[in-house]
C-alpha cells in the first residue's frame, strides 16, 4: 500500500475517456508530472515513473447506468482510499453530462460516502475558464466557438442525444440525481480578504452535503482551488471532489502560487517530431466533430465512412473498407474513419434502428461500435506501422483505447485544450510509445485533425 509519503498530490477518475485527458493536460501542462492508467493502479507500476505527482484512471461511468456504475467505481474507490494522496477527484465532464438513469454523478458522489467517511461537504467545481466553461451564481455556461451559451441554450449540449441539458442550474440539475443538501459559494463570495473568504467558506463546509463553486475567471478559480486544498490538509485525511478539470487547474494555480510545484514536467521535453500522417477514427455525432473532419477533408484527409452493416459484420470483416484505409496509409495518407457526419446524419437514426431490432440498449450499443473501431484501428496500425493515431468521441475513445493493448497514457504537447498529444505505454511493443490524441464531441479547434498531425516540439 502506498502512503501519504508517496509524493502524490492528487488521485482522479475520469469519467469517461477523453474527460481524463483533459484532466490529465490541466496537471501536466501547470508542471506536475500525471499518468492516466486504463485500471486501479498498483504501488509497483505508479513507481515505474519517476517523480509521479498525480495519478488518474481513464473510466466510462458517464456511459453506464447506477448499477453499472457502482460495480466499475467500488474498485477505484477503494485503491484511491488505499493509496492515500490529500486529493481524490471525481472528474465530469466541463458540460456536466448526466442523468438520473445515465452517468449519475449523483450516485458517484453517494458512493464514495462509503470510502471518504471523515469529510462533511464534497466539494463541487465545473467551470474552467480555460476550456470556456464558466458557473455564476450556479447557472453553468459553455462557450462554442466565439459565443458563450447558457448551458440549457447551447447549441449541442441542449441537443445531447443522451444527457441533454435542460437546466442550466447544476444545483438543480445535480438534485435530480441525489439527495444530498446541494449549497453555493457564489461568486460574491469568493471576492475581497481570504481571510474573509475563508471564514463564508468553513461556515459552508461544516454542513454535510455538496458545495457547488462559481467559476468565472483565473484569481477566482485560484482561490476557490486554495479553499479545496487548505481544508484537505486541515482535516489530515483524503479529501474527495466532483467536478472538471477545472478542479485541476484551480489546485495548480494555488499549488504553484504556494511554491508547491518545480514549474517543470519531464514530458515536455520529449523530442516530437511533426507526423507526415495520422490515422484517424472518430464515433462522434457532435457538430464540432463534423467541422473538423471536413475540415481535414479540405486538408487533404481522405474521409471514409463506416456504414451500420459493416459496423454489424465486423466479425467476418469488412476487408474493402479496411483494405482501402490500408492502402491509402500505405501511400502516405492521413485517413478518418467516421461512422456519421454531425448529429443531423441519417446514419445515427438507421444504426439506432439497427441495435433496437437486435434488442441492444443503446448504452451497450455504444461500446459495441466503439470496440470495433478499436479493432480496426489496431488491425491498419499492425498492417502499416502507422505511429499517431487520434480518436474522435469521449465514449469511442475508452473502447477504442482498450482494444489497442495500451494501461497508461500521458501527455506530450498540448494541441487544443482538453485534447493533448499523448505518449502510450503498453506491455506489447508494438503499442508502446505510439502517439495518441484522444478528443471529446465538443473539444478542439476546427483545424484539430492537422495540428495534431503537424505538433512538433521542435
Amino acid at each position: 500500500m502506498m502512503t501519504k509519503d508517496n509524493g502524490l498530490l492528487l488521485a482522479f477518475y475520469g469519467d469517461d475517456f477523453t474527460g481524463s485527458t483533459d484532466a490529465m493536460e490541466a496537471l501536466a501542462i501547470s508542471g506536475y508530472r500525471t499518468v492516466l492508467f486504463l485500471e486501479p493502479p498498483t504501488a509497483e507500476m505508479v513507481e515505474r515513473f519517476d517523480g509521479i505527482r498525480c495519478i488518474g484512471v481513464a473510466g466510462t461511468s458517464r456511459a453506464k447506468n447506477p448499477t453499472d456504475m457502482e460495480a466499475e467505481l467500488q474498485p477505484v474507490y477503494r485503491q484511491f482510499a488505499d493509496i492515500q494522496a490529500p486529493i481524490v477527484h471525481y472528474k465530469t465532464c466541463s458540460t456536466f453530462d448526466s442523468a438520473p438513469e445515465v452517468g449519475s454523478i449523483g450516485k458517484a458522489i453517494e458512493l464514495a460516502r462509503s470510502y471518504f467517511k471523515d469529510q462533511a461537504v464534497i466539494p463541487l467545481l465545473v467551470g474552467a475558464p480555460p476550456l470556456g466553461r464558466f458557473t455564476l451564481f450556479g447557472q453553468h455556461f459553455a462557450r462554442m466557438h466565439d459565443t458563450v451559451y447558457r448551458l440549457d441554450r447551447h447549441p449541442v449540449m441542449s441537443k445531447h442525444p443522451i444527457t441533454p441539458m435542460k437546466e442550466a442550474d447544476l444545483r438543480l440539475h445535480l438534485a435530480k440525481q441525489t439527495d444530498e443538501p446541494i449549497e453555493l459559494m457564489n461568486i460574491l463570495e469568493l471576492e475581497g480578504d481570504i481571510e474573509a473568504v475563508k471564514e463564508r467558506y468553513n461556515g459552508k463546509a461544516n454542513k454535510p452535503g455538496v458545495l457547488l463553486f462559481d467559476v468565472l475567471d483565473e484569481e477566482r478559480m485560484r482561490v476557490s482551488g486554495r479553499l479545496i486544498w487548505e481544508s484537505a490538509a486541515e482535516s489530515g485525511h483524503t479529501h474527495f471532489v466532483v467536478g472538471s478539470s477545472g478542479v485541476g487547474y484551480a489546485l495548480t494555480a494555488h499549488w504553484n502560487a504556494a511554491g508547491m510545484g518545480t514549474g517543470d514536467n519531464a514530458q515536455h521535453k520529449a523530442q516530437v517530431k511533426p507526423a507526415k500522417q495520422v490515422f484517424a477514427v472518430s464515433g462522434s455525432a457532435s457538430m464540432v466533430t463534423q467541422q473538423q473532419i471536413e475540415n481535414a477533408m479540405k486538408a487533404g484527409f481522405h474521409a471514409i465512412r463506416v456504414s451500420v452493416d459493416q459496423i454489424m459484420n465486423a466479425e467476418s470483416a469488412p476487408r474493402e473498407l479496411l483494405d482501402e484505409a490500408i492502402r491509402l496509409v500505405k501511400q502516405g495518407e492521413s485517413v478518418i474513419l467516421y461512422t456519421a457526419m454531425g448529429p443531423e446524419d441519417e446514419a445515427i437514426a438507421a444504426t439506432r434502428e439497427r441495435f433496437a431490432q437486435l434488442g441492444m440498449p443503446e448504452l451497450q450499443s455504444g461500446e459495441f461500435i466503439g470496440r470495433q473501431l478499436g479493432r480496426w484501428t489496431r488491425e491498419v496500425m499492425e498492417a502499416t506501422g502507422i505511429r499517431r493515431v487520434i480518436v474522435a468521441g469521449g465514449d469511442t475513445s475508452g473502447f477504442v483505447t482498450r482494444e489497442m493493448g495500451i494501461y497508461g497514457l500521458e501527455m506530450l504537447l498540448p494541441i487544443s485544450p482538453g485534447a493533448p498529444l499523448c505518449k502510450a505505454y503498453s506491455a506489447e511493443a508494438e503499442m508502446e510509445g505510439v502517439e495518441l490524441a484522444l478528443k471529446g464531441g465538443q473539444l478542439g479547434g476546427p483545424d484539430f485533425f492537422e495540428n495534431v498531425r503537424k505538433a512538433s516540439s521542435l
